[in-house]
């Protein structure tokens, strides 16, 4: 098989894979450079982030590749709005919504001619986002890592919202090797985003400690944690993330405020940070649900590569 354009309202990416825009840190302008010089499209995850580090890495990113490179930000985020204006006021080529649902956002996009893909899980979501002028859905099921907004698998989730919206559908969830990209075509994906594969990368920003944690994890070790944004998340099992599932995790002693709605039962932003920097004992490890299929840390241009080649063995 030979996998087509991915056309994302004026932009055409020559491979449809998106990088997903993993926070706090892991994407940063390094990874989504080498994702987009392979031709893919790269996110820089802007959640956690200040105005002025966003956009340092939008311009580091624009410095390493002429190729496309986005933001993931949460809906969460209580700085949201302001992130997504900053991105768009350093040209940033795209949007992605997470962790939540925004209107506003769209009427920010439509100002700037800045295309919206809002991540959905629900073909209502699909639909509205449709109407408000999304330029493309990102369509993540259950296996995907961090934020979850549904129990369903996107290999079911994928035909529904295809069949409902018009937009260009992106796969996430689960999508790992070859064979999971030629399935998610064959669903009528239209490009596929990958978070878990791209975390173990080499250019992954991820503490080497965090990297090597990935590879020992086992299928039986993805567990889901309830956020404090009000989602359930799902984790790699460690010592902090068993605290927040028996409910003795200690709360924060002060609180920034960063989320728009928090139940302060622990700092989500703040261990998500501690695992970034190496700390797989008190730090929250997010992960996809077949983190246990990663088995090396490889550079992006070999991931593609051997992505590329399982594709095209393949016979549909």
């Amino acid at each position: 098989m030979r996998l087509p354009e991915l056309r994302i309202g004026h932009l055409v990416a020559k491979i449809p894979i998106i990088q997903g825009g993993m926070a706090v840190r892991l994407s940063t302008a390094r990874l989504a450079a080498a994702v987009a010089e392979e031709g893919g499209i790269g996110l820089i995850a802007a959640s956690g982030m200040t105005f002025d580090e966003l956009r340092q890495e939008i311009r580091l990113a624009r410095s390493l590749t002429k190729g496309i490179i986005g933001i993931n930000v949460m809906v969460a985020a209580r700085q949201f709005i302001g992130l997504v204006r900053t991105a768009i006021d350093e040209g940033i080529d795209l949007v992605v919504p997470g962790a939540g649902f925004s209107r506003d956002v769209f009427g920010i996009g439509k100002e700037s001619g800045t295309p919206i893909v809002p991540v959905t899980s629900w073909v209502k979501g699909a639909k509205i986002a449709e109407t408000l002028g999304a330029a493309a859905v990102i369509v993540e099921g259950k296996e995907a890592g961090g934020h979850l907004g549904t129990d369903q698998p996107m290999r079911v989730l994928v035909p529904e919202i295809k069949k409902a919206v018009k937009l260009p559908v992106i796969a996430a969830g689960g999508v790992i090797n070859g064979r999971d990209i030629v399935e998610a075509f064959k669903l009528g994906a239209d490009g596929v985003q990958m978070g878990t594969r791209f975390a173990a990368s080499d250019e992954s920003n991820a503490a080497p400690a965090l990297k090597e944690f990935y590879l020992k994890a086992k299928s039986e070790d993805v567990v889901h944690i309830k956020s404090p944004v009000g989602l359930p998340g799902q984790a790699v099992k460690n010592p902090y993330a068993a605290k927040i599932i028996e409910g003795t995790v200690e709360p924060p002693l002060s609180c920034d405020a960063c989320l728009k709605h928090c139940a302060r039962n622990f700092c989500i932003i703040k261990a998500l940070i501690r695992a970034q920097q190496g700390d797989v004992e008190t730090g929250l490890v997010f992960t996809g649900e077949y983190i246990h299929k990663i088995d090396e840390i490889l550079p992006v241009k070999e991931i593609f590569a051997r992505l590329l080649n399982e594709v095209e063995s393949i016979h549909t």
